[in-house]
């Protein structure tokens, strides 16, 4: 029994969770576990298609996009027809033949053949890391409303994080000896119990601290309804979207310059194809553990104390100095430093603040130009940096050069940041007022 308290009081000092959120939670963290599990089990695969077809970067990265545009349509189509326990499944779902199919294609083309099947993998792990964490999170930002998405998101992040440690370990130490092809079979048996996890959400839950019984709350889910291209119309008529998108847009550039810069060292430095796989999933690692730690102790307290917009603001920050950094002392060390603070920045900061900005929108652009925004806006900006890459280098700018232009995106980065920040805030408040209202309509942001 005293252990117990123990445990308890622990527990209440991480999360300030409410007794009615606690099985959200944790189908939240579990949900989160599995989906980025899953996804980091193949990442390294992933990476080192792309540090062994540097020359073809570029055109691969172009593919993802076209191809993102494509499958955001038939999201939309399908999201406008169905309730949200219905289409999220079935999301997964496609995936996970996708893996099945491209197992086969693995293990029964030859050599030549497989090259335009890896290709086509890179392209295809580009689409789906993106969809299946941005179906997760608009789930999420769905079920909780903004000061439950401070209090939550950071702890519900920590499944993420431990499913990223899960997954990285799982290649890192099994890729020797069960082969690259088998580790697809792993990755698509977590996404099978992320579609499951949808299942098991309390149906009554809802985001105001409103008693079960209330008549004003919808008895079934209907679906999300509005057109195919919706969410790319809201998105562009609104200030806060398309604000959004340029966060996004900055944030996938500065990206892009940094993977780029990563497979450009690790090609030279690395020659086989095992070890460069192995490198890249003990990053992944170092990455998760340092995460984990921040979501635990930190992310929760900083977006309490700080505020959505200043916590945004601290990747850009990180960003801003890594790359003043590097273009001084381009080496892999210093790289790997960068990468590692940057990456557990984004998954154990922004990321769960950037979470919070979608909570006041409707819950059509929710789904939709959340969608729009996390993938094909997302892919634009990865399209930007992947082909600004070559281009600078033909200029003749080397890492120095290229960390010296990228560190003023990340100063603008920065003050975009903090305007999101004071625009969330303002909607925030006016939903506040409006779900205290008899109906609780939701009034989602209009354009300016």
């Amino acid at each position: 029994m005293a252990q117990t308290t123990k445990i308890k009081r622990l527990f209440d000092k991480i999360v300030d969770v409410r007794p009615h959120e606690l099985r959200a939670l944790w189908l939240g963290f579990i949900f989160n576990f599995v989906v980025l599990g899953g996804y980091y089990v193949i990442r390294p695969i992933r990476d080192n298609i792309g540090a062994e077809g540097l020359e073809n970067l570029s055109w691969m990265f172009t593919a993802t996009l076209v191809t993102m545009l494509i499958a955001n349509a038939l999201f939309s189509a399908i999201v406008a027809r169905m309730a949200r326990r219905k289409f999220i499944p079935i999301a997964y779902r496609f995936f996970i033949a996708n893996l099945i199919i491209f197992f086969v294609l693995m293990r029964t083309l030859p050599p030549a053949q497989n090259i335009w099947v890896g290709r086509a993998f890179y392209v295809w792990v580009s689409v789906f890391n993106l969809f299946v964490v941005t179906v997760f999170w608009a789930f999420m930002t769905d079920l909780f409303n903004s000061d439950q998405g401070k209090r939550l998101f950071g702890f519900i992040s920590v499944g993420g994080t431990l499913g990223g440690i899960c997954g990285g370990f799982v290649t890192a130490s099994l890729v020797k000896k069960l082969g690259t092809v088998n580790l697809l079979l792993i990755s698509a048996a977590m996404l099978e119990i992320a579609a499951q996890c949808v299942r098991f959400f309390p149906v009554d839950f809802h985001r105001q601290d409103r008693p079960a019984q209330d008549p004003h709350l919808p008895k079934q889910e209907k679906p999300i309804g509005g057109g195919v291209w919706s969410g790319i119309s809201h998105a562009f008529r609104s200030p806060y979207l398309l604000g959004i998108c340029a966060f996004m847009l900055l944030h996938a550039i500065t990206s892009t310059l940094v993977y780029f810069q990563q497979a450009d060292i690790t090609a030279h430095q690395f020659h086989d194809r095992a070890a460069r796989t192995a490198f890249f999933a003990w990053v992944d690692l170092s990455v998760n553990a340092l995460t984990i730690g921040i979501q635990i102790f930190l992310t929760g307290r900083l977006l309490k104390w700080l505020g959505v917009g200043m916590t945004l603001a601290l990747l850009p920050v990180i960003s801003l100095i890594g790359f003043l950094w590097m273009g001084i002392t381009p080496v892999l060390s210093l790289l790997v430093v960068f990468q590692t603070l940057r990456r557990a920045g984004n998954y154990a900061v922004s990321r769960p603040a950037r979470e919070v900005l979608f909570t006041v929108l409707r819950r059509e652009d929710k789904y939709k130009a959340k969608s729009f925004m996390d993938t094909f806006v997302y892919r634009a900006g990865d399209q930007i940096g992947a082909w600004s890459y070559p281009v600078l280098k033909w200029f003749g700018l080397g890492l120095t050069g290229i960390s010296f232009v990228a560190a003023p995106l990340a100063a603008i980065w920065c003050v975009l940041s903090l305007w999101l920040g004071r625009k969330q805030r303002a909607f925030a408040h006016a939903k506040e007022r409006a779900d205290a209202a008899p109906l609780g309509d939701i009034v989602a942001p209009e354009p300016a």
